[in-house]
């Protein structure tokens, strides 16, 4: 007996072992810097989140160009780790070819969609939270002018302009929405100079609230907001803190829940490949309001905020998805 009990103890003991051993995370980001205070930064967030809970360290790649990316998720597969998460449409490509390569690597990318049976697309309802903070956009503008300023030129961040342009003519019918594009290649991402000169050049035209979907070149438009005494928002992670009472609220958008998920899933044997949309019913995307701007969020703003996520919840309002068609209403 006291021999079964031991051999039992071993075999458990091997269990766990060999389970720990398939739990190899990495993770790329996109480019733009780790620490972009924004999406990057959102991820980087999720596997920290993860290490401290499970005390399973991971390995991560911050690619400077396109070509590291590939190089970078190619280079964790071959060496055992599991999962490897992507976080850029811009790594669509690579985790297609990869993924096929190592069919027992589990791989997740995030905004985009990689049909293959390893791999986990991630993607969200960026229209429904731009449309939650173009409401307080719309509300919070006494010139009845606000901006946008996107990153790279691509459907993904009009995605972010479209749905922001119908929360701000909800709440203001009438309002002018000014919107540039930082540019059309990666180095988009991280450009703040360019972000603060078309900032002001917004601001010089009247607007008074800028939204800002653009990676680490947002930290540039937020900047330049708060020096001239004007309203911004922040985009991905919570930037409320940035600048408190200058960021009138950040959108929110939970990548640090496709890192953490990803990772636990695969620790406790619950991962499924396949499309995942996370909107604001599923707690994917919102409207940030905490300590840093809660002076800047009157009770009907917070009314008015309250009342769409629940028509969004309900069906009663649907926000337009500019990849849907490439095209905002007017």
């Amino acid at each position: 007996m006291k021999k079964s009990l031991l051999t039992l103890l071993a075999v458990a003991a091997m269990s766990t072992t060999a389970l720990a051993a398939d739990v190899k995370p990495a993770l790329v980001y996109g480019t733009g810097g780790k620490f972009d205070k924004s999406f990057n930064e959102a991820a980087y967030n999720g596997a920290e989140k993860f290490k401290a809970e499970t005390g399973i360290a991971y390995r991560d790649f911050e690619p400077t160009g396109d070509t590291q990316g590939e190089q970078a998720i190619r280079n964790f597969a071959s060496r055992g780790f599991n999962p490897v998460v992507a976080v850029s449409f811009a790594w669509t490509s690579a985790i297609e070819k990869v993924a096929a390569e190592f069919p027992d690597t589990k791989f997740v990318i995030v905004d985009s969609v990689v049909d293959k049976p390893n791999v986990r697309s991630v993607v969200y309802k960026e229209e429904e939270g731009s449309y939650l903070v173009g409401i307080l956009a719309g509300m919070a503008s006494k010139t009845g002018k606000v901006g946008f300023v996107g990153g790279m030129d691509i459907p993904l961040i009009r995605k972010f302009e479209c749905g922001y342009e119908q929360g701000a003519r909800a709440a203001k019918a009438d309002i002018q929405v000014f919107q540039n594009m930082t540019g059309t290649t990666g180095a988009a991402w991280n450009d703040p100079v360019r972000g603060g000169e078309l900032t002001k050049n917004q601001i010089d035209q009247g607007a008074d609230v800028i939204y800002a979907a653009a990676g680490a070149t947002g930290l540039g438009v937020l900047q330049t907001a708060a020096d001239n005494k004007k309203l911004s928002i922040g985009v991905d992670s919570n930037q409320n803190h940035l600048h408190p009472g200058s960021v009138l609220t950040s959108m929110v958008k939970r990548v640090d829940l496709a890192v953490y998920n990803a990772y636990t899933d695969t620790k406790n044997d619950k991962f499924t490949a396949g499309v995942q949309a996370l909107g604001v019913k599923e707690d994917g995307v919102g409207a940030a309001i905490d300590d840093n701007n809660k002076s800047l969020i009157t009770p009907e703003m917070q009314a008015a905020v309250d009342k769409a996520k629940a028509d969004i919840i309900a069906g009663t309002i649907k926000v337009h998805d500019y990849t849907s068609d490439n095209a905002c209403p007017k």
